[in-house]
């Protein structure tokens, strides 16, 4: 079992270990809110203090002995870790993690409205400007982050939540986000979305803060399009794509957008990762985009 993590702690204390009568019993389940291959997510309210929170379960049965339990319990371990290490508006902030019976939990912060997989369909594109306001402040985290040695890897609409009455915007799922830059891992490719990912973290190369650019491109792409920059009948397929032919130019599918909006997403989804702009250099360009220099929650490095 591992140690406990709360943001109710000195930031430079040591984690405790949980004790009986507490972790996991501390929060009330209302309903849930979401789930993936691994966790599922329930809104849930802390009996401590009242405060509303995502609770995200992971349930792994009671057979840990395959590589696969061990794995998804290093992801979600992983995510705990480095999200606790994060302190930024655009960056879901996890309050409390620990073991349970048959895997772990994490209490993250709640955030109402929806994720932005929502806007992907040409029904309900945004308005360009929102678009690239919304990049910016996703590329904004994503470069505190990577001052912090985290590359999240796996930016993708789906990682990005949103909500319109209070203007939050936060990237999260950090399961596959590492600390520096690293080689890919044996499961590397059937994790996360491929559709998202730069060639070199699909090949297998050293992926670092060029495949979170990368991955905002691919993002700002189906936002402003509603179709992904490569699409494959098969796996095999769409790596070959990624890796040997240029995404159709954005102009060609939105005849509409604004050219120097076109501009930056296809720069951001350059094959080679130095050829890319830096986090910080996409997050000024996609405000220019958005007509403003400046905006709430968009930091200045």
């Amino acid at each position: 079992m591992w140690s406990w993590i709360s943001r109710r702690k000195r930031a430079d204390a040591e984690p405790k270990r949980e004790s009986g009568g507490g972790g996991l019993a501390n929060y009330r389940i209302e309903r849930r809110i979401g789930q993936g291959a691994a966790a599922q997510v329930f809104l849930a309210q802390d009996r401590r203090n009242g405060r509303w929170v995502a609770l995200k379960l992971l349930e792994l049965g009671s057979s840990p002995a395959s590589p696969e339990w061990h794995d998804a319990l290093g992801r979600f371990r992983r995510e705990a870790t480095v999200l606790h290490g994060l302190h930024h508006p655009g960056i879901v902030g996890v309050l409390d993690a620990g073991p349970s019976e048959r895997g772990a939990w994490m209490a993250l912060e709640v955030v109402r409205g929806c994720d932005l997989s929502r806007y992907t369909l040409p029904a309900r594109l945004l308005p360009q400007p929102l678009v690239a306001r919304t990049g910016a402040r996703i590329a904004d985290a994503l470069a505190y982050a990577h001052r912090q040695g985290v590359v999240h890897r796996d930016v993708k609409p789906a990682n990005v939540l949103i909500d319109w009455s209070t203007d939050t915007v936060k990237l999260g799922d950090f399961g596959l986000a590492r600390m520096g830059e690293h080689t890919q891992t044996r499961s590397g490719v059937t994790l996360g979305s491929p559709e998202y990912m730069a060639p070199e973290q699909l090949a297998g190369g050293t992926v670092g803060p060029a495949a979170d650019v990368y991955g905002v491109g691919a993002t700002l792409y189906e936002l402003l399009t509603g179709r992904r920059p490569h699409q494959a009948d098969n796996l095999g397929a769409l790596l070959r794509a990624v890796a040997t032919e240029p995404a159709t130019d954005i102009k060609r599918l939105r005849l509409d957008l604004a050219p120097a909006l076109a501009a930056v997403v296809m720069h951001s989804l350059a094959k080679e990762p130095a050829a890319r702009p830096t986090p910080d250099e996409l997050a000024a360009r996609l405000l220019v985009c958005a007509g403003s220099r400046a905006a709430d929650g968009v930091s200045t490095p």
